[in-house]
């Protein structure tokens, strides 16, 4: 049995039956129409994969139904068939929007892989819309967790400078999600249908890099066999991303300085000059104003890529993030490998918590993952953890009563004084006004709960 839904419309009742009865035999699911009204009804009650139309109908032109077609059921493929076919209607039928144009007598064989095209490119289509979506899902501005303010800040300066061609300097510590604030800006702008393409810069060496970047021709230097395409010309139309771009040699700063003005290049080895059509996005986790200061870094390059500059917080100032950032990594892990962990447990949490993630959120999905793994329960606990992250953890008499209300009242109010302090720095003042309280209290506090001031 063959899948595939058509819809036949034309007025001769006699080709009508026969052509649908010899379609059903096939396998495919039929209906039909006796005019350009009756089909125009049919195709705003039901989604068909394809509509096959007769021209010449005694209530109008089969062409007529083409734009309503595309206004009403833009994924369903209509072929015209006619029994006066020339050039000039063919042309006129494919313009219009039709799928493909057949002439009568119908060729069994002829019909038949008209309607297989057509089915075989909706198909296409569908993965093609179901594979976009995924990556939406998967690199879209949405996949990004974060409620803090300064990740809220990111959020608007995404949507704001995603759909221009203004160069964009990414920074942040390793593993904060350049990479991926890189694939969200391209995925939100005009050019997220043609490539994006990544560098890092810091994993090649210099003579390597610069054939990565810019192609090499036969011969340029020893084991280049065969000319090369580069990373720009790849991503001529969409988006090239170069990763740890403050590790660039001085005479590459010099070639990526030309490419950003003008967006033309020669290849290694090569005379012809290349002109690209790209945007250009860089991250760094070095701070580029002291390598400028220390001579490393190109003031003018600088200048050029720090357009408009999106600064990622540390994990570790996002303490309030990291519930949510764990949670959606554990449903991700639990979608990818059956595993039915629901939570973690409030110690698990705790520990995640208190712990300083020099990886950021890059070493928190690994944790996430560990723990879903190789943990037993359907709760991730303090013990599935690894011993980096829960060493800090500070237990209180956990086996005995709390012999008062202040002492059962400590661990919380400790748990909660330390959060503000992290998340403000340390700044005892600011802490204070965000508690409520006065510094000298927030001192006593500190003292009396074993929290040493950094």
């Amino acid at each position: 049995m063959k899948h595939g839904s058509i819809l036949l419309i034309d007025d001769d009742l006699h080709l009508l039956e026969s052509m649908s009865e010899w379609l059903r035999e096939q396998g495919y699911g039929v209906e039909t129409a006796r005019g350009v009204q009756d089909g125009k009804a049919a195709l705003e009650r039901k989604t068909y994969d394809i509509a096959l139309v007769d021209i010449r109908l005694q209530d109008g032109d089969g062409f007529d139904l083409l734009p309503f077609a595309r206004e009403h059921c833009p994924d369903t493929s209509v072929i015209l068939v006619t029994g006066y076919g020339t050039v000039e209607s063919a042309v006129e039928a494919i313009r219009a929007g039709a799928f493909d144009y057949l002439t009568k007598p119908l060729i069994d064989d002829e019909l038949e892989m008209a309607i297989q095209r057509a089915l075989n490119q909706r198909e296409v289509v569908t993965e093609n819309k179901n594979l976009r979506a995924q990556l939406d899902l998967r690199f879209g501005l949405e996949n990004i967790v974060g409620h803090d303010p300064a990740m809220l800040k990111v959020f608007d300066l995404v949507e704001s400078v995603a759909d221009t061609r203004a160069t964009i300097l990414i920074t942040g510590e390793s593993g904060t999600g350049k990479s991926l604030v890189a694939r969200a800006i391209h995925r939100r702008s005009a050019r997220r249908d043609k490539p994006f393409v990544e560098v890092a810069c810091g994993a090649l060496p210099e003579t390597l890099l610069e054939s990565e970047l810019f192609g090499h021709v036969a011969g340029s230097f020893t084991g280049a066999t065969g000319n090369k395409i580069g990373k720009f010309a790849q991503s001529d139309g969409g988006t090239v991303f170069l990763d740890e771009v403050g590790t660039a040699s001085p005479s590459l700063q010099v070639k990526l300085l030309r490419v950003l003005q003008d967006f033309e290049f020669e290849q290694v080895g090569g005379t012809e000059t290349f002109h690209v059509d790209s945007r250009v996005i860089l991250a760094t986790n070095d701070d580029l104003s002291r390598l400028v200061a220390e001579g490393k870094f190109r003031q003018d390059l600088f200048y050029r890529i720090n357009v408009i500059s999106i600064e990622l917080p540390p994990l570790r100032e996002r303490i309030a993030d990291i519930p949510r950032l764990a949670r959606h990594f554990l449903q991700r892990v639990c979608a990818e490998s059956g595993k039915n962990v629901h939570d973690f447990s409030p110690e698990a949490i705790n520990a995640l918590q208190r712990y300083r993630w020099p990886g950021n959120v890059r070493e928190l999905q690994n944790v996430v993952e560990r723990a879903v793994l190789l943990g037993k329960g359907e709760t991730v606990r303090l013990e599935d953890l690894p011993a980096t992250v829960t060493r800090d953890v500070v237990t209180s008499l956990p086996m005995e009563q709390p012999r008062s209300l202040k002492q059962a009242l400590a661990n919380p109010e400790r748990q909660i004084i330390l959060e503000v302090l992290e998340s403000n720095h340390w700044n005892r003042t600011v802490t204070a006004q965000a508690l409520g309280i006065n510094r000298t209290t927030l001192y006593k506090k500190m003292k009396r709960l074993g929290l040493e001031a950094n």
